[in-house]
């Protein structure tokens, strides 16, 4: 109808309005394209993050939609590749010609990926963003929901000055994000007066750790502090049993947190501790009715990738109803100064669109189950310390 339409003659186009035929051009659905990892290095975390998307889409949905239309995802696989996400973002905005955006999974790509949005003057909420210099740079329709690369593992190493140890080793994948929040705990180390014997980084799809982990084990460290995606994690523990390295308390970043760290490590997982944006037991509000809503679908419990794209997704919802609208500046207008609990946690960013209330938790796995264990005020019971010896667990 909305191709024919310029060829009705002018009397038969109003009559055409007045009776009803095309009032349906103006219900069309709202498009929100994405590029997500749904292969390559991120893949397991990329899919997590369109789940939440599509939770969304469906709650919106269910409730009369967004402006009084219904919303669609429009999703495509990035590979987990900055450059395919530029190429894709530019699709999705000048050949699809979507109605918004969503932020696609990690630092790198959504760094990338930024670059076309700003160009093209269209916001985007970064569920999965954590690197500060990505808010950082001037950029205006940007807008961050997580907290940031540095503080992931702040807990971890409060707990560690806390319980008198002194020396920190910081390993971490050679991207965006790790190398962030490498950076950020080693300060945060410092200002509580531990000493970082080694801070070194290597290659992302790195698998043989055997090098890195025998320098460590040479320096004895208190503490072994990883900034890791899901299989770097992995690797690194199972290849710290084998060469025997035993730190009073291991730490990593994304990872730690998922179900299959456990499934696939079983008793080795023990004792680890994890850095998360969110876990389900989190007194938020709208926690309950997601956990139900998501369990229902997916046949699972979610991990905070997947809370965050949701929780991403309602906030940019949350802007273009108090807007009015989908245009791109008032909808900014709105994200600026909206404050906003979700079931992920708080929302509120400053000038730069750079989330300031949002709480990291550190957990800890045991008995096979996470154990909140920072901060004491949402604990939900106590770390198990020191970590005893590979052969003693």
């Amino acid at each position: 109808m909305a191709i024919m339409s310029w060829r009705l003659p002018a009397t038969l186009a109003v009559a055409a309005v007045l009776c009803g035929a095309l009032p349906a051009l103006a219900q069309a659905p709202i498009r929100i394209g994405a590029s997500l990892s749904l292969t390559g290095t991120y893949a397991k975390l990329g899919s997590y993050q369109k789940e939440g998307y599509e939770l969304c889409a469906e709650d919106l949905n269910r409730k009369g939609g967004l402006l009084g239309r219904k919303v669609e995802f429009a999703v495509y696989d990035d590979q987990s590749t900055p450059a395919t996400g530029v190429r894709l973002y530019e699709k999705l905005i000048t050949e699809d010609k979507v109605d918004a955006v969503m932020g696609p999974y990690s630092s790198p790509i959504t760094e990338a990926a930024a670059n076309v949005t700003e160009k093209y003057k269209k916001v985007m909420v970064s569920p999965l963003a954590a690197t500060t210099s990505i808010f950082k740079k001037g950029r205006k329709y940007i807008f961050m929901v997580i907290s940031p690369a540095e503080v992931y593992l702040e807990g971890l190493v409060d707990m560690a000055a806390k319980r008198g140890l002194k020396t920190v080793a910081i390993v971490n994948e050679d991207t965006l994000f790790t190398k962030s929040a490498a950076i950020g705990t080693a300060e945060v180390a410092r200002k509580l007066g531990m000493q970082v014997v080694l801070q070194e980084a290597y290659p992302k799809g790195h698998t043989d750790f055997s090098g890195l982990l025998t320098k460590i084990k040479a320096m004895n460290p208190d503490v072994i502090a990883a900034a890791t995606y899901f299989d770097d994690a992995v690797a690194i523990t199972r290849q710290m049993k084998e060469l025997n390295v035993n730190p009073k308390m291991l730490g990593v970043t994304v990872g730690g947190d998922l179900p299959e760290f456990y499934d696939l490590l079983k008793q080795n997982a023990e004792y680890i501790y994890g850095a998360t944006q969110w876990e389900g037991a989190l007194p938020y509000p709208g926690q309950r009715e997601f956990l139900e809503a998501y369990k229902r679908k997916f046949n699972r419990e979610p991990v905070y990738h997947s809370a965050s794209g949701y929780a991403g997704c309602l906030i940019y919802a949350e802007g273009v109803k108090r807007a009015g609208t989908l245009e791109a500046d008032k909808v900014r207008e709105q994200l600026l100064k909206l404050e906003m609990k979700t079931a992920f946690g708080d929302y509120k960013v400053d000038a730069d669109g750079f989330q300031i209330a949002h709480k990291m938790v550190i957990l800890q796995w045991q008995d096979g189950k996470k154990v909140t264990v920072w901060p004491d005020e949402v604990a939900s019971g106590k770390a198990r310390f020191p970590t005893p010896a590979w052969n003693q667990r």
